[in-house]
């Protein structure tokens, strides 16, 4: 029997022995093309946005302009520790539940970030991996569809509490 409920960009699908994510609407189609399987591409962009911002950076401090550096400085290398902390996500469509190590469920803070789960699951090659499954934010009815989320995560015991 699938369960599923509503996520940021499409449907996540409860199977008796896989998750599988799928993709819905603008936000979604968007989303299958800016990140495809893999979140490389992503990565790819911010590194670039940041080492424009680092050479802003430099090039405004080179100029007396400090505040203007010190600012491209922060936004900088809050993209690098960005890059750092995700190389190790995955934007992996379909998740075997036999390799879900664990789920955790992170709460939104309200107008900064949505509510999410974090799956930790072996890939293919071995190595751990984490997904991200973004649930619909506040303007999305996103406080009902996580209690759906969390409700069938939790039928499922898919879900560590």
């Amino acid at each position: 029997m699938e369960k599923q409920f509503k996520t940021k960009t499409g449907f996540c699908h409860i199977l008796p022995d896989k998750i599988i994510l799928t993709r819905d609407g603008i936000i979604g189609n968007m989303a299958k093309v800016v990140v495809g399987k893999s979140i490389t591409r992503v990565l790819i962009i911010y590194g670039g946005i940041s080492a424009f911002l680092l050479y802003s950076a430099f090039d405004s401090f080179q100029t007396g302009q400090i505040p203007m550096s010190i600012f491209y400085l922060i936004i900088g290398l809050f993209l690098m520790y960005g890059i750092f902390a995700s190389f190790n996500n995955s934007a992996t469509p379909i998740i075997e539940r036999k390799d879900i190590k664990s789920i955790k469920f992170k709460k939104a803070i309200f107008g900064i970030t949505r509510s999410r789960f974090e799956v930790l699951f072996k890939d293919e090659n071995g190595k751990i991996k984490k997904r991200i499954i973004m649930l619909p934010g506040s303007l999305d009815n996103g406080k009902n569809e996580t209690e759906i989320a969390k409700k069938i995560m939790k039928e499922e015991k898919l879900l560590d509490e």
